[in-house]
């Protein structure tokens, strides 16, 4: 017996070694923690759902036994990608629409209607992507082919931005538009006494509040559909900006389940039952789920002539777009979001615009906080105004895709020197606070956050155009740019403590690239693709 003794003290020893104390150990990566110091390493080791341990694989191997290893073989590792500006459920919805992304004509538009009617013989007819812009004629189009083609059933198409649309005689009927009827902050084309069926900003909203709301299939559809198409860009966290409050019961319930994983950072739009729900209820805050902040439209946007100018539009005169409320309103609502401690986010994209709540800002934040209120978009800002954000610590929350979207005919609209000296100003905007959060504004722009980086750094389209990049002076730096769809992104939600990095403590959501975006060519940088998204330290997508 006591020869056996030790024998089986060795044994109870062996046993204990082999004991799992971890759920998952990456290894042999290039880890781009994106931590203070930008450091990287070559291992992590993630225990329910977070991460535990980050450093040298061999250390990392002797103090863990994880039940599951990834051998990333010299692949980089980044955190999980976050899009600061988005709009994920609208986006969601699309996919079950007309797509008309990319139509190079008005009658490309029509074709795509006719296909797509075919195929769903009822209802509304809605579709979403249209840019005049794009066409040989690039005028806004008229009803006239949607009213002979369907000429009782309704049919409202957006433009790319969302800020105008074209709508045919049936819906305009159900809406009671009627020509030459006027609206505060919007516009209702009306030409030699006929409407044409473009309505722009607060204009639209008279013809999409007729439109039946969704089904609850529907709307589940549309955000599992988003969230599959986003997981496979490397997305784990999304800030959708402008919900009503009666969405937030139906994400919650979807995440409780399961079967939505994607976090939500979500932003409730300008109305007064949004601001009584949350002032009621106060602020809600799960792993997956965040609510705690507003988002008000100052104007329109640039490409339909709706954002608003401190001077004419060069290629309109003695036009200067609008704002979609009253300065009073802006005024009041920022008292009254401020006084119940919530975030304020506006869209703001003319220089006028900016102007405007910017100072409304000031006024109420007076000089430096950390109430991370945000201005969504800050697409042209006139120099002597570019203080205000550093002085007030207001977030400009912006998106590189705009730039290099817009950079066709920003020109046209603003001039050669006000564009140069106002528009797109990352760099400029970046330095004000020392940190900037990018998005893209998708479905406006594509959702992948490689368009996303390759933008704010090469100032390119995806042709490689320009030669010599956008105004390049306003291009970010790799880090920078990282920093933006990760770390600084989940600062402007109050969530870098949880999120954004590769450190102990944090979630362990997590992206693994077949290309490292921190050393490729420029050029390589928007065909990077994503071989595995993973939240909570669970693969939620893998390109196999």
């Amino acid at each position: 017996m006591k020869k056996l003794l030790p024998a089986l003290l060795l044994l109870a020893a062996a046993c204990k070694q082999k004991e799992y104390n971890a759920d998952l150990l990456i290894k042999n990566a290039v880890v781009y923690t994106v931590d203070s110091a930008f450091t990287t390493a070559n291992a992590f080791v993630v225990s329910k759902g977070k991460i535990v341990a980050v450093g040298n694989a061999d250390t990392l191997e002797q103090k863990y036994l994880a039940h599951e290893v990834i051998d990333a073989k010299g692949a980089a590792v980044y955190p999980g990608f976050i899009d600061a500006h988005a709009h994920f459920y609208e986006y969601g919805l699309g996919l079950q629409e007309v797509n008309l992304d990319g139509t190079k004509s008005w009658g490309e538009v029509v074709d795509s209607v006719q296909a797509y009617a075919t195929r769903n013989p009822d209802g509304w007819i809605i579709g979403r992507g249209w840019d005049q812009n794009d066409w040989a004629k690039k005028q806004f189009p008229d009803k006239a082919k949607l009213d002979s083609l369907f000429p009782v059933r309704p049919v409202i198409l957006s433009r790319v931005d969302g800020h105008a649309v074209i709508a045919n005689q049936a819906a305009l009927n159900i809406a009671g538009v009627k020509p030459g009827q006027a609206i505060t902050g919007g516009e209702i084309e009306t030409i030699n006494g006929k409407l044409t069926g473009i309505l722009v900003d607060n204009a639209v909203g008279i013809v999409t509040r007729k439109v039946p709301e969704p089904t609850a299939p529907v709307v589940e559809n549309a955000l599992l559909s988003a969230q599959k198409n986003c997981f496979a860009v490397g997305l784990t966290t999304v800030d959708d900006c402008g919900l009503p409050y009666t969405m937030i019961n139906t994400i919650a319930d979807l995440q409780h389940k399961g079967s939505l994983k994607m976090r939500m950072y979500v932003m409730l739009s300008d109305r007064p039952e949004n601001y009584d729900y949350l002032f009621k209820r106060g602020a809600f805050k799960s792993p997956g789920l965040n609510v705690r902040a507003f988002k008000v439209y100052a104007d329109g946007a640039l490409g339909s002539r709706g954002a608003c100018l401190l001077k004419p539009y060069a290629d309109q005169p003695r036009w200067n777009g609008f704002l979609l409320s009253s300065q009073a309103h802006f005024e009041e609502v920022a008292k009254k979001i401020a006084a119940k401690g919530f975030q304020m986010c506006t869209h703001a994209i003319g220089d006028s615009a900016n102007r405007v709540m910017l100072k409304i800002y000031a006024s109420v934040l007076k000089g430096k906080n950390d109430r991370r209120w945000r201005i969504e978009h800050s697409q042209i800002v006139a120099p002597e105004d570019v203080k205000l954000f550093g002085d007030n610590s207001i977030i400009p929350s912006v998106q590189p895709t705009h730039a290099t979207s817009d950079m066709y005919w920003a020109g046209k609209r603003l001039g050669d020197k006000r564009l140069r000296s106002s528009g797109y100003i990352y760099k400029t905007l970046l330095q004000q606070n020392g940190w900037i959060p990018l998005g893209t504004d998708f479905p406006v722009e594509n959702i992948n956050p490689m368009y996303t980086f390759y933008a704010a750094v090469e100032r390119q389209d995806l042709k490689g155009f320009p030669e010599h990049g956008f105004q390049k002076e306003n291009a970010l730096s790799r880090t920078e740019a990282l920093r933006g769809i990760t770390i600084w992104a989940a600062k402007a939600n109050f969530e870098e403590k949880e999120k954004g990095s590769i450190e102990p403590g944090k979630y362990a959501d997590f992206v693994i690239l077949d290309k490292d975006i921190m050393k490729v060519k420029g050029a390589e940088l928007p065909i990077a693709k994503v071989t595995q998204t993973y939240i909570n330290g669970v693969k939620v997508y893998d390109k196999k």
